[in-house]
């Protein structure tokens, strides 16, 4: 079922259908397009009933296997015990990190020995629906879209076809460090205004820091005056919006903290930020939840966290990822992986998962639950990720960290012409994109 008829119906229905117990990384290098691989028989036979349909349960003897990461599987251990409780299906968990599950998919896969439930970045998409590798989110379509936030939906849709079941979002957002600066600055404009007092570069302290070169952590200073990578909500490709007027706008700001922040883009890694930020000599990371717990262990009531600062006067647009569960499309018990799948993400799952891990839950629902709100620190990505938008997911969106990754570092580092820069940088994206040039 395509998109737009989906949006049309679930504006019809009150209700979504449900059938679940409650009812409700970061900038990742993608792996290699992987070969396309014929549509598996068992998707192309017929089209499976609907959610709501009595009959609609797993397989006779279905048993599931699902990959899932290391950090996260004290939730899907969880949800594996009540699945099997509610369904009688047995699930195994095969621990592998997200980024290496499209590449063994498309390895294992046509074989029938992949995980029949798999997660990957949603930037990859693109490459894994363009080759059959994963199974529409169909039975559940209507459902799926009603209970999740618009940005999640468009995280895990690929030509007008939703194929994921959102479980977490991912963004990031600003710590500061309270006993160092007490209030979170509203705008880039007091950023710089602290840090010229505060930033003494001989001595290693510094009032801001990102990871300036690359594009994931860039992108409001790219975005939030009007830039983009692609047109139409990240699908079309021959629309590149990075080097347009408001992109220009908002990189005159990152420009300008380049005198508050002297530091090539080079020597800003993730590991000097953070020993930086722990020892008390940053006062401002921009940075993602998967710091969290390290730096409220070592700041305690001194960690703030706040919405990024606006950035020429417009709210700051970060780059997100939506966590999703993918269907295997070679899966021999497509009926019970689609259960899983659904049943791994409702309300409750979710909210599981955010007790567990800190994660950022999609599920409208969720989000306003009292856990989400009382919680400062999950609160405050949340509000950051619905001003996000989601990384696109076509294939082409590996084409673009390179050239635009130069063009960061060229403007900042060397002070470069940011119109030249960026123009160069979409140049170089065509050419990728058309397949006339060559990745640097």
């Amino acid at each position: 079922m395509k998109m737009k008829k989906v949006l049309t119906l679930a504006a019809a229905f009150t209700m979504a259908f449900s059938i679940t117990a409650c009812g409700g990384g970061g900038n990742t290098a993608s792996p290699e397009t992987p070969a396309p691989a014929p549509a598996p028989a068992e998707t192309a036979k017929t089209d499976p009933p609907p959610a709501d349909a009595p009959e609609f349960a797993p397989e006779e003897g279905a048993k599931l296997v699902v990959w899932e990461s290391k950090d996260e599987r004290a939730y899907t251990d969880e949800v594996i015990k009540a699945f099997t409780e509610k369904y009688g299906v047995e699930v195994t968990l095969e621990e592998m990190a997200p980024t290496d599950q499209l590449t063994k998919l498309s390895q294992d896969g046509p074989s029938g020995l992949a995980a029949d439930v798999v997660i990957f970045p949603h930037d990859q998409l693109g490459r894994a629906a363009s080759s059959n590798l994963v199974a529409p989110n169909d039975v559940f379509e209507v459902e799926t879209i009603q209970a999740n936030t618009e940005s999640a939906i468009q995280g895990v849709t690929y030509n007008d076809t939703l194929y994921g079941y959102p479980r977490a979002a991912e963004t990031y957002l600003m710590y500061y460090n309270k006993e160092l600066i007490q209030e979170a600055p509203k705008s880039f404009e007091e950023v710089i205004e602290f840090s010229e007092g505060f930033t003494d570069n001989a001595k290693n302290k510094y009032g801001v820091m990102w990871e300036t070169g690359n594009l994931y952590f860039t992108y409001p200073f790219l975005a939030s005056n009007g830039g983009y990578i692609f047109g139409n909500n990240g699908t079309d490709v021959k629309d590149i919006g990075l080097n347009n007027e408001g992109a220009v706008k908002s990189m005159e700001v990152y420009q300008s903290l380049n005198k508050v922040l002297p530091v090539k883009a080079g020597d800003i890694t993730p590991d000097i930020k953070r020993s930086l930020f722990t020892a008390g000599d940053l006062a401002i990371d921009i940075n993602g939840p998967w710091e969290l717990s390290a730096y409220k262990e070592a700041l305690g009531d001194n960690l703030g966290v706040a919405p990024i600062p606006t950035i020429a006067g417009q709210p700051a647009v970060s780059l997100a990822g939506i966590k999703a569960w993918y269907v295997n499309a070679y899966t021999d018990y497509p009926k019970a992986a689609r259960l899983f799948a659904n049943f791994a993400t409702n309300e409750e799952n979710q909210l599981k998962l955010s007790s567990l891990v800190g994660s950022v839950p999609t599920n409208k629902a969720a989000q306003e639950s009292d856990q989400i709100k009382n919680d400062p620190y999950v609160s405050a990505f949340t509000e950051q990720f619905n001003s996000s938008v989601p990384m696109p997911s076509v294939p082409q969106m590996n084409n673009v960290w390179s050239p635009v990754g130069a063009a960061l570092t060229e403007i900042w580092d060397n002070n470069k012409d940011i119109k030249a820069s960026l123009d160069n940088a979409v140049k170089q994206l065509q050419e990728l994109n058309s397949g006339t040039g060559e990745a640097k």
